[in-house]
């Protein structure tokens, strides 16, 4: 069937709309399918559980200038041991003890007998001897003077490989007829020996010397 000019154009513009509204529902479906992901891809994985941080161990700060040095062992420098050290103050001790205790009513032997194994044979003569002094004996019976002596060793003033000086003071708490008094002194007393084994050798005032 022959179509005129106006029918024509009428069946044009129908088969153009329809493409037009074919063409904006493709688009529309495109869009559409292009918004939604797979469940699988939106689905957000569990979130792991946490610990809470351990802190790093500290290690110990050393001591500042490292370990503490032990005492030095001085009788490593010296002739004699701490022992023997101790044995010779001993001995120095009580021979200043009976040194400076004595009784008007004793005579120089019955004196020297109660030191007599503290001190040397030579030592014993000397103080005998001193003992004896007329003068000194004398006022000792006069006035009826009784003694009890105290020894305290104040330093060490000398040393050898067998012998050792102390410095000591020597108390005298004396009671006479005129009352009671106290007379102090200061003396160099020398003790030889070895080991445990030590004896006074010498007494002088430490003034005096005594080396």
């Amino acid at each position: 069937m022959d179509l005129n000019a106006g029918q024509r154009k009428a069946v044009f513009g129908l088969i153009v709309v329809a493409l037009v509204g074919l063409g904006v529902y493709l688009f529309v479906s495109g869009a559409r399918a292009g918004g939604h992901s797979p469940a699988a891809a939106t689905h957000s994985p569990a979130p792991q559980a946490t610990r809470p941080a351990v802190p790093a161990a500290t290690p110990s700060a050393a001591p500042a200038g490292g370990a503490a040095p032990s005492d030095p062992d001085i009788y490593q420098w010296l002739p004699f041991t701490q022992a023997q050290l101790g044995s010779a103050a001993a001995t120095v001790t009580q021979f200043g003890d009976a040194y400076g205790t004595w009784s008007y009513s004793q005579d120089a032997t019955s004196y020297v007998a109660a030191m007599h194994s503290l001190i040397t044979s030579e030592l014993a003569d000397v103080i005998e001897q001193g003992y004896s002094v007329p003068g000194v004996a004398s006022q000792r019976s006069s006035k009826k003077q009784v003694s009890t002596g105290s020894a305290v060793i104040n330093s060490i003033r000398a040393f050898g490989s067998s012998s050792i000086t102390f410095v000591v003071t020597i108390t005298e708490q004396i009671t006479a007829t005129s009352g009671r008094s106290q007379i102090s002194g200061q003396y160099a007393v020398t003790a030889v020996g070895s080991g445990s084994s030590w004896q006074v050798s010498d007494i002088e005032l430490a003034s005096a010397g005594n080396s």
